[in-house]
């Protein structure tokens, strides 16, 4: 009996999935070489996007949340937390199989339309949950592009100092707006792979320059010293792995959607393999000095290993701002009627809109760092945690919809009452520790950087500008740089007081 269901699912769900793909015409070498390139639907596609999206900048910030978290911690807050995300991106791909099973087999029409996850709440629960599901996707994508925009301001700064990070902004904003000509995430297939490589040689970096470099003299590991910097720094963490807000339009982007199950599992243990050696080595060296360097690139010394790193990170953010803003890009075409547009040029001209509050955005808000963990408690743990465990609960409340479910949980888990112990632990969890002792810590820090360093600040944690010497000091005078600059140490700690 349950081979013959499975059978039936495995017809509903493959059957009708050719969107991208041109079946029944010659191949000749240039549409091989484009396929191969850009239209990627596998599950090795999917594991990809998975894994270099989940960890970006945010490589860079967790040594920071090491010096507030102490060691411990912050290596069983990065399992646990790997694990929730995993166990929640499950939970987002078992809703979507139900809800685009249920619809195909209404005869629906899926070629030129990209299932969201508001759309999947939606079908399943109404839409009251739509609403909600779709305010909270949107305003943490939102937030997620700006937060790459601020991470390739910072990041550059370390490479080239003459100009401000607010000048980078405008910059790489303008960079960024390429993105709208990227149709969908099914053409992310070499940009995920190269993105891949990027935050695995920056990991490396982090983990090897820092064990070459050693202690620095003097060093202290006191964390955690503060409840509000403990809950600050695990909050970033809870950030790190909630990246699975573009989990739906990953799996309507496999051809066969009902393999996405295990892959964000297998993408979280090896993101834990960069994650977990290159923050306990940075905050091994360096200890309390990242209470006051939200980025990692500041503490290590200049060098070309070190260039490198700061380059691909920056590409690496392009390619995850198109992965953060490609769902904003679809609400907004359906929004206007523009989403079955056949036309990639009239559709990128109705995309341009929604870059410019994010470029706006990410020049009011330039605190590398602290706005992490702020998205992380206020958005995240709404969007990627408490909202698909509740919805999972609420849409297999019945025993007719268990009955009937597409995907009915294992026996491993516990069958149903074991996935609704998990999902309760999820919800319970996630609302008192991380939007409620987190969304304290990470707004109190949020509002301390604002008082230091005020909105539109020009350049966030750079040095502070010292007058010229007179000439005859100047010829030998030395020459300081970002990396190795101490005297701003005060002037971005996340201690509060004013410095």
């Amino acid at each position: 009996m349950d081979d013959g269901h499975e059978k039936v699912v495995e017809t509903v769900l493959a059957g009708n999935y050719v969107e991208m793909e041109v079946e029944g015409k010659p191949k000749n070498v240039k549409s091989t070489i484009s396929n191969f390139f850009w239209h990627g639907g596998s599950a090795y596609d999917a594991w990809f996007s998975c894994s270099s999206n989940q960890v970006a900048q945010v490589l860079l910030t967790l040594p920071y949340s090491f010096s507030q978290l102490g060691m411990l911690s912050g290596i069983l807050f990065q399992v646990f937390y790997g694990l929730m995300g995993s166990w929640t991106a499950y939970l987002i791909s078992i809703l979507y199989v139900e809800y685009r099973t249920r619809k195909e087999r209404e005869k629906a029409d899926f070629r030129n339309h990209v299932i969201q996850w508001f759309e999947v709440l939606d079908g399943l629960l109404g839409k009251h949950w739509r609403n909600v599901g779709l305010g909270f996707n949107c305003t943490f994508l939102l937030f997620g592009s700006v937060i790459q925009l601020i991470a390739c301001a910072s990041n550059i700064y370390y490479i080239n100092d003459n100009l401000d990070k607010r000048t980078w902004t405008y910059i790489f904003g303008a960079c960024c707006a390429t993105t709208v000509f990227i149709p969908s995430f099914h053409n992310y297939r070499i940009w995920s792979f190269l993105g891949l490589i990027m935050t695995t040689y920056t990991a490396w970096y982090l983990t090897i320059a820092s064990l070459i470099h050693g202690q620095v003299e003097g060093v202290k590991h006191t964390g955690p010293a503060k409840m509000v910097l403990y809950f600050t720094g695990a909050t970033n963490i809870l950030y790190t792995f909630g990246g699975h807000a573009v989990t739906v339009e990953i799996m309507h982007a496999m051809w066969k959607p009902q393999k996405f199950k295990a892959i964000y599992l297998w993408a979280t243990a090896y993101v834990l393999t960069l994650t977990l050696p290159s923050a306990a080595a940075v905050y091994w060296a360096f200890g309390d000095s990242l209470l006051n360097h939200s980025n990692a690139f500041a503490l290590l010394p200049r060098s070309p290993w070190r260039n490198m790193a700061v380059i691909l990170m920056l590409i690496h953010q392009f390619i995850t701002f198109g992965f953060a803003c490609t769902p904003l890009y679809f609400v907004w075409e359906k929004a206007i009627g523009m989403h079955e547009c056949k036309s990639m040029c009239k559709r990128a001209a109705a995309r341009l809109p929604v870059v410019v509050p994010i470029w706006f955005l990410a020049i009011v808000f330039p605190f590398f760092g602290p706005i992490n963990s702020t998205v992380g408690s206020l958005l995240v743990s709404f969007t990627v945690y408490i909202i698909p465990a509740l919805a999972h609960m609420f849409t297999f409340r019945s025993a007719a919809a268990r009955e009937n479910a597409v995907e009915p949980p294992p026996k491993f888990l516990g069958r149903w009452a074991g996935t609704y112990t998990i999902n309760v632990f999820v919800v319970v969890w996630v609302f008192i520790v991380g939007f409620g002792f987190g969304g304290w810590a990470s707004m109190t820090n949020f509002i301390h950087q604002i008082d230091t360093f005020g909105l539109f600040t020009k350049c966030y944690q750079c040095p502070p500008q010292l007058p010229p010497s007179p000439p005859l000091l100047n010829a030998t005078a030395p020459i300081t740089s970002p990396a190795n600059t101490t005297h701003f140490q005060l002037l971005g700690s996340t201690h509060f007081h004013k410095p």
